[in-house]
Formats: structure tokens, sequence, C-alpha cells
């Protein structure tokens, strides 16, 4: 990566453009995603743009990643466009990538925001140097975006209104279980549970780097293939990682960090962070805290910066974490912050 290409801000009356580079829901699910629609015009005050993957039923979906790819490129050569909001996740993104045309994407920055499926792409552009916004997707995050209203604050902090620096702050309450979406409007939520507090695992002093990340499952798609960074991409980088509503189990993560270790990433890396996981127990978001601990020590980082159960991932309200961009983990001071905005 040669240098770090930050999109221009958004603003109240840009367009935006849906697109549904994973699963295409909308037609399944209409009331969840009319609520998320709602926010971007209603809160952000944003003109949507509905590319035609939106309109693909998940058959079609499945069987054309090329057109949902299609849309993406498009999106991104179409000067009228300011940004890009996934409508959601899934789990064959990854078959996009043949198809994306990434120079496009970097003559033509715009926000690209999304996460869990969608981090193949967001990590793709990213090693080309864009900034890309691991957060809310227009179906899980802005459909249920009126319940936390810090949500709002925080976004237009990122993406609207960024200043030089940016301190992370927990959410009151947080939320992993919904009503049946085939039911509800999609906007009603399960029991809100109070912030329980962030985990300092290790580390000390103050750290900076890069961000790069997003949801592990995913990130372990990418291994292997010439999608994966080369080790030496994550030198003194801050590395994020959540796990998804599949809930894959602590060993999950242990085989992955181990293997990353292997790879040299752990070596080079400056911090981690880590999501809050969903649907885990609290003794095992213990035992995945301890996990992490026990194979950093394995590769002799025991003194890196970790801190766990963040909010951000598969639980909502969720932070917009924007690859590229440097960040800030103050062990001292208990503090996460933006050093820099996220875009121009």
């Amino acid at each position: 990566m040669s240098k770090v290409i930050r999109p221009p801000r958004l603003h109240p009356g840009d367009r935006v453009a849906v697109v549904a580079p994973s699963q295409s829901l909308a037609g399944v699910y209409p009331k969840v995603y009319a609520a998320g629609l709602a926010t971007l015009r209603d809160t952000f005050g944003l003109e949507v743009v509905e590319l035609p993957s939106i309109t693909f039923d998940p058959e079609y979906s499945y069987r054309h990643p090329e057109l949902r790819a299609a849309d993406l490129n498009a999106a991104f050569a179409d000067d009228s466009i300011a940004g890009i909001i996934a409508q959601i996740g899934g789990t064959d993104s990854i078959r996009l990538l043949p198809h994306l045309d990434v120079g496009l994407a970097v003559s033509h920055p715009k926000v690209l925001m999304g996460y869990s499926d969608t981090a193949t792409m967001l990590t793709t552009y990213a090693q080309a140097g864009l900034v890309t916004f691991n957060g809310p997707s227009v179906m899980a995050g802005f459909a249920q975006s009126r319940h936390f209203p810090q949500l709002e604050q925080h976004v237009r902090h990122v993406v609207f209104e960024p200043a030089d620096t940016l301190e992370y702050a927990p959410f009151p309450h947080w939320v992993d279980h919904y009503p049946n979406w085939h039911r509800q409007a999609g906007h009603e939520i399960g029991h809100q549970h109070p912030h329980d507090g962030w985990r300092w695992l290790q580390g000390a002093g103050t750290v900076s780097g890069r961000l790069f990340g997003g949801c592990i499952e995913v990130l372990q798609f990418l291994k292997g293939t010439d999608y994966w960074p080369e080790s030496a991409f994550f030198a003194e980088r801050i590395l994020f990682l959540e796990t998804s509503e599949d809930k894959p189990p602590v060993a999950f993560t242990e085989h992955w960090l181990r293997s990353f270790g292997v790879g040299g990433g752990l070596d080079k890396l400056a911090g981690l962070l880590i999501g809050r996981p969903r649907d885990y127990t609290v003794p095992e978001s213990r035992d995945l805290d301890a996990v992490v601990v026990q194979v950093l020590a394995e590769f002799g980082r025991d003194d890196l910066p970790v801190v766990s159960n963040l909010d951000f991932g598969h639980t909502d309200p969720q932070w917009i974490l924007p690859n590229n961009v440097l960040f800030e983990i103050d062990v001292a001071g208990k503090a996460l912050r933006l050093l820099e905005p996220a875009v121009a």
C-alpha cells in the first residue's frame, strides 16, 4: 500500500447507493429493509439510489456474483454517488472479488460501508489504499438505529463531520437478539443489555497503528488466496476482529490466531481489538479472552496491547472502524481514539 486514500465526507442531500453484494434480502424482509432506508433518508438526509442487485431474488443473486460486482463497479464509476452501503451480509461475497475493478474504486474514492461478509470487499479495496468503513449495513444496523441515539452522533462524527481526532466511547446498552423479522417491522429489538465494560487484557503505555480487520470467519475465507495480505502489510497495524451470529467456538479464534502467527502477522502488529462476541455466555466470552492471551504468549507477544468486549461486530449498536486510518490504544488512560479524520 503506497498511500492512504480518503473518500470525500458525506453531506445531507448526497446520493448514496445501496447494493446487495452478499445476500439479497430486501424482498424477503421488506419491513426491515424499509426501516433501514428510512434511517438513511430521514435521519441523515441522504438520497438513496437502489442498484439492481437489491431486486434480485436470493437464488438469482447466488447464481450471479458477477452482477453483484457490477453494481459496485457502477457505483464507484458514477460521480453523482457519494457513498455505497451494503444492504446486509451473507457468506459468499468472496466470489465477487475477481470481478471488482479496484483501480476504478481508487480513482473514484467514496465511502463504502458494511460489515460481516462485506469484509471481503472492504479489505480488498483497503489493500489498494482506500479507506473503507466496517460499520452498520442497511438492514442490520441502520434499520435498528432509532433505539440507539448515540449511534447517529457516532456516524456523523466518522463520515459526515469529522474532527481531527475522535475518542471512542461505549454505548450504554447493546442488543444481540431481535423479534422474528417476518412478523415485525424490523426496527423492533429485543432485550437491551447494559454495557458491561471493555476488557483491557494486556499491554502498557500507548500505541498507534493503522486499522485493518473485520469478521474473523470472513477473513478466514481470504487466507490462502491472492486477496489475503502479505505478512509485511501488517507491520504496525492495529488488527480488529469480531465473530458472527454463527457463534464460532472459542477454538476457532485460537486456531485462527495461531495460523496468523505462524504466517508472521502477530510479530508485526501494534495492537489487537476484539469485538463483543454475539451469543456467547459470559464464561464463553471470558474463555475467548483467555485463548487470545494464550496464543499471543506462544508467539512472545505478551507486550501486545489487547482490548476485548468492544462495541463493534454482530451486536447493535456498533462502531464504525475505518480501515487504513491511524488509531490509538491508550492502555494507561483506558482510551481508544482515531488520530486523524477518516474522510476528506
